[in-house]
């Protein structure tokens, strides 16, 4: 691949991690984790016509799970053009807006009754979840209900899923290397999550190309998403050296690159850096845990018509503020790690977590993201939403556990 952009010079490298600090030294009585990513990864621009060896190795028949839109119906034609050549049947399947339960149920059934024997995910990270769920549902008996977490019994599946493959077509979710799929549930107005080892992708396919016409907004939410999935797993209380290194990774991609390709949407450069902080970012908070951020968005995606990715870009400055205050109240100099954070985004003045996270809240800004009031959220929906926040899985992974005052402090500044 040419490493010279096309719509201008190559972004300035961020300062490196200063890793020589004893203190970060965290694993003091022993380090114990595990990991695990999608079996296969193939990245490069280009690599998208390398389905034509890799879908007949998976199966006979795929059901293809794109987006609704007349641009995700246009985008996916090379890949049906590839499968074809390549003599795998298909069946298309169209998700409008975020998946929820039900648009899981049809699509199980629509791959049962086409005789599809693999599923592809193509597209955005609705796309790539609802993909992943029918899936493993297409191998194991019961309703999406019966292994959702919080609102459905949460059993374990007990057989793999079909082969599934994830093309992203966006830089910032990282469903193609996770575990786990997001679903909604408009009935308990929540997003809530279905989770297995037996759900991780049999390949993660990961163009460049695939995200070169990115509109500026999606270029922004997608991004500052993966930047929240790597700040908040490398905060987190499960953090382990495996997910350090990619965190460390994906956050200086992001530092260079993110406004970079908001403001240039052309500089391949850019594209390709964000491409691969969004894969890290999902291989980030799928082996540690994500916080406070997500656990707050995902209530707010099932009350409010509002994407993920704005949600989570529009609550992390003020976390971060919090989390920070928290902890220095109820633990004392807390405060380092998102002090390296902030060294990894290459901000100007390192030395206070204030100016850390008022330069991130600048980002915010500068890329245009709304206020949840924009959404239809008032301080009268603050009760429901912290009680619902209070029940995600998310909230275990947060350095701190936060009060409900304190939660209401994050939403009143997010507002």
């Amino acid at each position: 691949m040419n490493d010279a952009p096309r719509g201008g010079t190559r972004p300035t490298t961020a300062t490196p991690l200063r890793w020589t600090n004893p203190a970060l030294g965290r694993f003091t009585d022993g380090v114990n984790f595990e990991f695990a990513t999608a079996t296969r990864v193939v990245f490069g621009a280009g690599r998208l016509r390398e389905m034509r060896g890799i879908a007949p190795a998976l199966g006979r028949r795929a059901l293809v799970v794109i987006g609704k839109s007349a641009q995700a119906v246009q985008r996916v034609e090379p890949l049906l053009s590839v499968l074809t050549e390549a003599g795998v049947e298909y069946a298309t399947f169209s998700v409008a807006g975020e998946p929820i339960i039900d648009v899981v149920r049809t699509g199980t059934q629509r791959a049962r009754e086409e005789g599809c024997d693999f599923v592809i995910g193509f597209g955005g990270g609705s796309s790539l979840d609802t993909g992943k769920t029918i899936a493993v549902l297409l191998t194991n008996e019961g309703d999406p209900l019966d292994y959702i977490e919080v609102i459905g019994n949460g059993k374990p599946f007990t057989k793999p899923s079909a082969p599934y493959v994830a093309i992203p077509t966006t830089a910032g979710t990282g469903s193609e290397v996770t575990r786990n799929a997001v679903l909604g549930s408009p009935e308990h107005r929540v997003k809530v999550s279905i989770r297995s080892p037996l759900m991780l992708p049999r390949v993660a396919l990961v163009d460049p190309e695939l995200t070169y016409d990115l509109p500026p907004r999606i270029t922004a939410a997608t991004g500052l998403d993966a930047l929240t999935q790597l700040i908040e797993p490398f905060v987190s209380v499960k953090a382990n050296p495996m997910t350090d290194a990619i965190c460390h990774e994906g956050i200086q991609r992001v530092a260079r690159s993110l406004r970079r390709a908001y403001e240039h949407p052309d500089d391949i450069t850019a594209r390709e850096d964000m491409c691969v902080a969004g894969m890290l970012s999902g291989m980030a908070l799928a082996n540690a845990a994500l916080g406070a951020v997500h656990g707050i968005a995902g209530p707010l995606g099932g009350m409010f018509n509002a994407p993920h990715g704005a949600l989570c870009a529009g609550l992390l400055p003020h976390v971060m503020k919090v989390n920070e205050q928290a902890m220095k109240k109820r633990l004392g100099g807390s405060r380092l790690r998102q002090g390296f954070v902030g060294q990894g985004l290459a901000l100007p003045r390192l030395e206070e977590v204030r100016q850390i996270i008022g330069d991130i809240d600048e980002l915010v800004q500068a890329l245009d993201i709304p206020p949840l009031r924009q959404y239809g959220v008032t301080r009268e929906d603050f009760p429901a939403i912290i009680e619902k926040s209070k029940a995600s899985n998310s909230m275990k992974g947060n350095p701190v556990t936060l009060h409900d005052e304190e939660l209401h402090e994050v939403l009143d500044r997010a507002l």
